[in-house]
């Protein structure tokens, strides 16, 4: 059966403003389209070939080239990114799964803001706060995606927690909101 969650300010009958609801929209399939993109790109020797330098320096992840090749550790971390984009993307249908997608958005952000710890070259020649362009800035981005993740964390484990449209009209709980 199919079943969409609406969010909380939705179902509460209070107004949003549409651009808000646009934004969140937005935020989260331009999050969808940005991971689910650079998941692809990882299947390409560019990719694999350009992310190389970041994992040989990671004290967490360079150990993985010991074990699988430089394009097999690019494809399988390709796969992770589709997937966690996908689960991201069936919020509205299934928020539960989504919890899924957007936890390992967070874990992928996450490590690769560990970068900017371990990789050579982060810093201009000049020093901190300059940032080189790559891989710098190229890396910093991932803290406005890091968020946009927590963002569809927290509202995918909210519209999980909701109860159902469905269930509240079984026990009489009804929301102006609610449509059955």
């Amino acid at each position: 059966m199919l079943r969409v969650t609406l969010p909380a300010a939705t179902v509460a009958g209070t107004a949003e403003h549409p651009v808000a609801i646009m934004g969140r929209q937005w935020v989260r399939y331009g999050l969808v389209v940005v991971i689910a993109w650079i998941g692809a790109l990882k299947y390409t020797s560019y990719e694999a070939v350009g992310i190389q330098p970041l994992i040989a320096h990671s004290p967490i992840f360079s150990w993985l080239y010991s074990i699988v090749s430089v394009r097999a550790f690019a494809a399988a971390l390709g796969t992770a990114e589709i997937i966690a984009a996908l689960l991201i993307a069936i919020r509205p249908l299934a928020p539960r799964i989504s919890v899924l997608g957007s936890a390992m958005a967070v874990l992928l952000f996450a490590s690769t803001l560990s970068f900017l710890f371990t990789t050579p070259g982060v810093t201009a020649a000049s020093g901190f706060p300059v940032l080189s362009v790559l891989p710098g800035q190229f890396l910093l981005k991932d803290l406005v995606l890091i968020g946009a993740s927590l963002w569809t964390l927290g509202d995918a484990l909210g519209a999980a927690k909701a109860p159902s449209a469905r269930a509240r009209a079984a026990t009489g709980k009804v929301t102006a909101g609610d449509q059955l």
